[in-house]
């Protein structure tokens, strides 16, 4: 079957609309998502204490106390390390002052821009206190705004879970109903699945990055390895901007040629553990879509909904292409979505590994 110009021209100004349509309805649509995400991996705690009787409402309820106190100990852990932090912004201020002392010489010496020019280069750009505060109290308030509104739709979302189902089964034709319901079931799985996914690669990665930072001498290691392993979140972009400030502080602090070289092996000896060990047994199974598509993806989760976007574009994706290989006209686009298949298997390391821990 021939593609015509107008056929394409088409399919593109759909593209198109859809992105244009997602990004004004930023405000609507990415609280309900990340509150739709968030969901299904409350819903089998939720489950379970429906299936102990409890009432319904209250195991929602309950549930979302569950997720509350894991982002505040989260939350704690990442304040106390801060607080760490603080007790040394003075010397940090110093050196950091020095240190763009010795950056203002380099700048004179080798491009030859004068220290006043550049001065009055730093000062116009540099926002005013005003401006700082109304840009700070504004995000605040969008932050928590759309917190509530988060919580409000989870809530709504898992307690009226068996009224949407139905809703989205009534519009399937009847003979497509049963592959409707193994579509929604599958889509909740995996979304679950790389939840829980990375939030134990994420814990993983705390362990890891606190012993090597802490082996090689790094000052407060334990903050870096938290922050580190939070920005997990983020595929192939999270670890390497975590050890990036780590680098950059270390170097303010005055660290040496060989624990700059260090904290750089130990970022390189993890990634090759993450990558060749973790990545398959915990993530792997999951969540099945190649890297090409997954740096596609975070770009235009970025360029759409900002860094809620980078967040959800994963689980979006994974969601997509299970909708894809169940619609006959769309499972090119599944195969274009998954990842690459060797023929090969896993390596029988990896196998054997994940036998043990199982």
């Amino acid at each position: 079957m021939t593609i015509t110009n107008s056929s394409i021209i088409k399919r593109l100004l759909i593209i198109f609309l859809v992105f244009a349509g997602l990004h004004f309805a930023e405000a609507f649509l990415m609280p309900l998502t990340i509150a739709g995400v968030l969901a299904t991996l409350l819903l089998p705690l939720s489950r379970w204490m429906e299936a102990k009787k409890i009432p319904k409402g209250l195991a929602v309820l309950i549930s979302m106390l569950v997720l509350l106190a894991v982002l505040a100990g989260v939350g704690t852990l990442l304040g106390w390390q801060v607080s760490e932090l603080v007790n040394d912004f003075a010397i940090l201020k110093q050196k950091s002052i020095e240190t763009g002392v010795r950056l203002q010489d380099y700048i004179f010496n080798h491009l030859g821009i004068s220290l006043k020019r550049q001065s009055q280069m730093m000062q116009e750009e540099q926002p005013s206190v005003g401006g700082i505060l109304q840009i700070v109290g504004d995000s605040l308030a969008y932050i928590f705004t759309n917190f509530v509104l988060v919580l409000a739709y989870i809530f709504l979302i898992l307690y009226y879970r068996s009224h949407l189902k139905q809703f989205i089964i009534k519009l399937t034709q009847p003979s497509q109903k049963d592959e409707m319901e193994k579509v929604l079931k599958s889509i909740t799985h995996v979304s679950q699945q790389y939840l829980l996914g990375l939030a134990k690669m994420i814990v993983v990665l705390w362990i890891m990055y606190g012993i090597g930072f802490s082996i090689i001498g790094v000052k407060n290691a334990l903050f870096f390895a938290i922050l580190c392993g939070l920005l997990e979140i983020i595929p192939f972009v999270g670890n390497i901007t975590g050890t990036t400030i780590t680098l950059l502080i270390a170097f303010v602090n005055g660290a040496s040629l060989t624990m700059l070289l260090a904290i750089i092996g130990t970022y390189l000896v993890i990634q090759f553990i993450q990558g060749w060990l973790l990545e398959p047994i915990i993530v792997g199974p999951h969540v099945k879509i190649n890297p090409f598509t997954t740096v596609i993806a975070l770009v235009l989760g970025k360029l759409v909904w900002g860094i809620p976007g980078i967040f959800l574009a994963i689980p979006i994706i994974a969601m997509a292409k299970i909708v894809c290989d169940n619609i006959e006209s769309l499972k090119p686009y599944g195969f274009l979505i998954g990842e690459i298949v060797t023929g090969k298997g896993k390596p029988e390391i990896i196998k054997k590994i994940k036998k043990m821990i199982k």
